[in-house]
């Protein structure tokens, strides 16, 4: 087991964490319907409350956080774990994508729809080096029915949102390779890794049949297990929280699983962010427990597009 330090506890199911220069994560809880800081010293402190469930974030070129919002969970102790449960939460409306403005607390919707079709359910967020940023609907899950989700391009000005890839299966993590002409998407139920060829900004390469949405298929693990949340490294392997195992999965572009880096006593693990002066610090989200992790990690990190 690695070393593996505990930063905070107490947290009402954390996800999205960004690094920040000062040694502090920025990053959601999705239950308290937050936007919360973890200082060096383990501190928290709301920087938003949002409403509806908050659930990606990402520093744009503006400086701003850019918020994946799903609209809002329902959630249940199971086996001693905090855990999401089937339903829709009582206040939702539709998922969005918010602007929140750290200096000024203005949060304002850039985009609760795509053309005709209402977003559902907004997870996760990366920014690219044009200023617009991919982003993945998971869908709703009710009592007996669940959406088909999706891949977006957005620009982070408001003026364009479009889809690039449809229907997925309970689409997750995002992330982009290093030289930014391939996105990776996680699909949760599927345990599947799959790569978006990239021909610009918003635009993909459709794969024919079998490929269900024009993705190729990067990996699939064996067994149970369930895909979360991704960040990319500098060598540009896809590190994904992966749960009921309870660890990231370390894969190569060519599929080859390179490692799977265990966390301790919650099998609900669903992020992973890099940080630190040489971003070798990797800070993990334990949300069944409510914890923010952190520890010393093999590879440093890609780079965001943007950082504050």
């Amino acid at each position: 087991m690695p070393d593996i330090r505990i930063l905070a506890g107490g947290l009402q199911f954390p996800e999205g964490p960004v690094a920040e220069a000062d040694g502090s994560v920025l990053l959601v809880e999705i239950q308290r319907e937050t936007v919360s800081r973890v200082r060096p010293d383990g501190s928290v402190e709301v920087v938003a409350q949002l409403g509806g469930g908050p659930n990606g974030l990402a520093v744009g070129p503006d400086g701003a956080l850019y918020v994946c919002n799903n609209g809002g969970f329902l959630f249940h102790l199971d086996g001693g774990f905090n855990r999401m449960r089937r339903g829709v939460h009582p206040h939702y409306t539709s998922g969005r994508i918010e602007r929140l403005d750290l200096a000024t607390g203005e949060v304002r919707t850039l985009y609760d729809r795509c053309g005709d079709h209402p977003l559902r359910g907004p997870n996760d967020i990366v920014f690219d080096r044009s200023g617009g940023f991919y982003f993945t609907d998971f869908g709703k899950h009710r009592e007996r029915e669940r959406d088909y989700g999706g891949l977006y391009y957005g620009r982070a000005d408001g003026s364009g949102i479009v889809e690039v890839a449809y229907p997925m299966e309970t689409p997750n993590g995002v992330g982009l390779s290093p030289d930014e002409s391939v996105v990776y998407v996680s699909e949760t139920e599927t345990g599947r890794l799959w790569a978006f060829d990239l021909e610009g900004p918003g635009r993909a390469k459709r794969h024919p049949f079998p490929s269900p949405h024009g993705g190729r298929l990067v990996c699939g693990l064996p067994g149970y297990q369930r895909f979360d949340s991704l960040a990319v490294d500098a060598r540009g392997n896809i590190c994904v929280a992966t749960l009921i195992t309870g660890c990231i999965t370390v894969i190569a572009p060519d599929g080859t699983v390179l490692d799977q880096v265990m966390l301790p006593d919650d099998p609900i693990v669903t992020n992973i962010c890099f940080g630190g002066p040489d971003r070798r610090t990797a800070y993990i989200t334990l949300s069944g427990t409510g914890r923010l992790a952190a520890m010393d990690w093999p590879e440093p990190g890609l780079e965001p597009a943007y950082v504050r």
